[in-house]
C-alpha cells in the first residue's frame, strides 16, 4: 500500500513549538564529543558539522573533541583530536598494527585485542582517553553534548563537573537485531553479538544521564522501550539541513527516469537490496529506468544481488561527492528513495526534500515522521510495494510530480531549518546548565 507520510507525533510537534523560545543573551562554551566524526562514513559526521555550525552562528564557542577519522567542519569550530589506533583504517584491517608503544596504555591494548577478536571497542576506549584529557588539561565548558558515545568515561569525576546532554540518534539495538535477522550462520551470529558488545555499557550510561536529545517522536518511544529511559529524560528536536547547499537549482534538469538513493554502508538496515529487487521488477515496464546509489559498491550482499538480478546496467554507484555535487545529484533525480528498514531520522531524505525532489520512503523508524504529508510511504522490506509506488509515480503527469516536489520543499523549509532548530538546542542547553 502506498500512502503519504503521517503527521508529526505529539512529541515532535511540541518540539516545533519550542523554536519560539527566547535566545539566551549569554554565549556558551560548548564541547561536542564524538568517537569518530568524518562525514564520509555516515550521517553522524554530517550532523556534527550542521550542529556545530548552527551553534557558532548563534554566537556560541564550540569545540568538537573527536577520535579519528576526524570531522570536517566550519573553520570557526575548533577540533580537538583524541588519537586512537584507528584500526579500521589500517592495512590488513589493523591486525598487524600493535607496536611496543601501545603497551604503555591499557586502552590501546584493549582496543587492539578487542578488535582482533571481533569486538567494537572504540566507544569505550574513546571514553578512557577522554577521561585522561579532561583530568590533565582541565578544559572549562558550560555544557558538553555527547554525540551517542554513551561511554562509561562520561561518568568520571573529570567530566561530571560539567552538565552533559546526550544525543541518541536511534537505539543501536535495532541495528544488531536487523543484522542478526539477516544472518543464518550460527558462527556469524555469534560474531555479530560480539561486535555489538558495546551496547550494554551504553544503555547503563544512558540511564544515568538526566537529559538526552533525539530527532523524532517515533525514535523516542523506541529508546524508551529498548534502553529503559523515562519520557522526562528525552527531548525531541528534528534534525536540520544545510539549506544554503541543499535547495532547488534552475540550472539542473531533472532526468525523467532517474531514481537516487543513499547507502553509505552495505548493511541490512539500509534496505538497498529491496530497492534493487523493485528496480528489477520495473525493467519490462520502464526499460530506461536508472538508479543512482550514493555510496561505494563493495563485495557483499549488494554486489551478489546485482549479479543475481542482472540489473548492473541499470544501477550506478557514486561516492566521495562534495555537498554541492550531492545536492545537484538530488536535483537531477526524478525521485529520491529511502528503502531503509529502520532510520533514526533519515537525513538524506530531508536533504532531497530541501532540493524540491519528490521522496518515497518506507515506514521504517522515523521516516514517516520526516516526510509528513509531503512524501510517499510504503511498508519496509517489501520490494513489490516499492515497485508499485515507483510505477505509479512515473506514470503521473509532470504537473503532479512537480506538486509532490513542491510539497517536499515547503515542508523542508519549515521543519529542517537550522535557524528554527538551533534555538531549541539552546533551550535544552540552558535547562541542563540550570540543573
Amino acid at each position: 500500500m502506498m500512502m503519504t507520510g503521517s503527521a508529526l507525533t505529539d512529541e515532535a510537534a511540541e518540539a516545533e513549538t519550542l523554536v519560539h523560545s527566547t535566545k539566551t543573551d549569554k554565549p556558551r562554551r560548548i564541547a561536542i564529543l564524538s568517537y569518530r566524526s568524518t562525514p564520509h562514513v555516515g550521517g553522524q559526521g554530517i550532523y556534527l558539522d550542521y550542529l556545530s555550525r548552527a551553534l557558532v552562528e548563534r554566537g556560541h564557542d564550540v569545540d568538537i573533541i573527536s577520535g579519528p577519522p576526524y570531522p570536517e567542519v566550519d573553520e570557526r569550530v575548533k577540533v580537538i583530536e583524541i588519537p586512537s589506533l584507528d584500526l579500521y583504517a589500517q592495512p590488513h584491517n589493523g591486525h598487524f598494527a600493535l607496536r611496543p608503544r601501545h603497551f604503555k596504555r591499557g586502552e590501546d591494548l584493549y582496543e587492539y585485542f578487542a578488535h582482533l577478536t571481533g569486538k567494537f571497542a572504540e566507544p569505550l576506549t574513546f571514553g578512557e582517553r577522554l577521561k585522561r584529557y579532561f583530568a590533565e588539561q582541565k578544559p572549562q565548558y558550560d555544557v558538553i553534548i555527547d554525540n551517542q558515545t554513551l561511554t562509561p568515561g562520561l561518568l568520571s569525576d573529570a567530566l561530571q563537573k560539567t552538565p552533559i546532554i546526550g544525543i541518541i540518534h536511534h537505539p543501536i539495538t535495532q541495528d544488531r537485531q536487523l543484522a542478526l535477522d539477516a544472518e543464518k550462520s550460527f558462527r556469524k551470529r555469534l560474531l555479530i553479538r560480539r561486535w555489538y558488545g558495546f551496547i550494554a555499557p551504553q544503555i547503563k550510561v544512558a540511564c544515568q544521564m538526566p537529559i538526552h536529545i533525539t530527532s523524532s517522536g517515533a525514535i523516542k518511544k523506541d529508546i524508551m522501550r529498548e534502553f529503559g529511559l523515562k519520557s522526562e529524560q528525552l527531548r525531541v528536536i528534528p534534525l536540520g539541513v544545510a539549506q544554503e547547499d541543499f535547495h532547488p537549482r534552475d540550472d539542473v534538469k531533472r532526468e525523467p527516469l532517474q531514481i537516487i538513493t543513499t547507502a553509505s554502508a552495505d548493511v541490512p538496515l539500509k534496505g538497498l537490496i529491496y530497492l534493487l529487487r523493485a528496480v528489477a521488477k520495473l525493467r519490462d515496464d520502464l526499460p530506461d529506468l536508472k538508479l543512482k546509489v550514493i555510496g561505494k559498491l563493495r563485495e557483499g550482499a549488494t554486489s551478489k544481488e546485482l549479479e543475481a538480478l542482472s540489473i548492473s546496467d541499470m544501477v550506478s554507484f557514486e561516492s566521495g561527492l562534495t555537498r554541492e555535487e550531492l545536492a545537484r545529484a538530488f536535483c537531477a533525480a526524478s525521485i529520491a528513495v529511502t528503502p531503509s528498514l529502520y532510520e533514526g531520522f533519515g537525513l538524506p531524505c530531508a536533504e532531497a526534500m530541501s532540493c524540491g525532489t519528490p521522496v518515497l520512503t518506507t515506514d521504517g523508524g522515523a521516516l514517516p515522521e520526516v516526510v509528513g504529508d509531503a512524501g510517499l510511504v510504503v511498508p519496509k522490506a517489501d520490494p513489490e510495494a516499492l515497485a508499485t509506488a515507483l510505477r505509479t509515480f512515473f506514470k503521473q503527469s509532470d504537473e503532479l510530480k512537480a506538486e509532490l516536489g513542491r510539497r517536499a520543499f515547503e515542508r523542508a523549509q519549515l521543519t529542517f531549518n537550522w535557524s528554527r532548530i538551533a534555538p531549541v538546542y539552546e533551550t535544552v542547553i540552558e535547562e541542563a546548565i540550570a540543573r
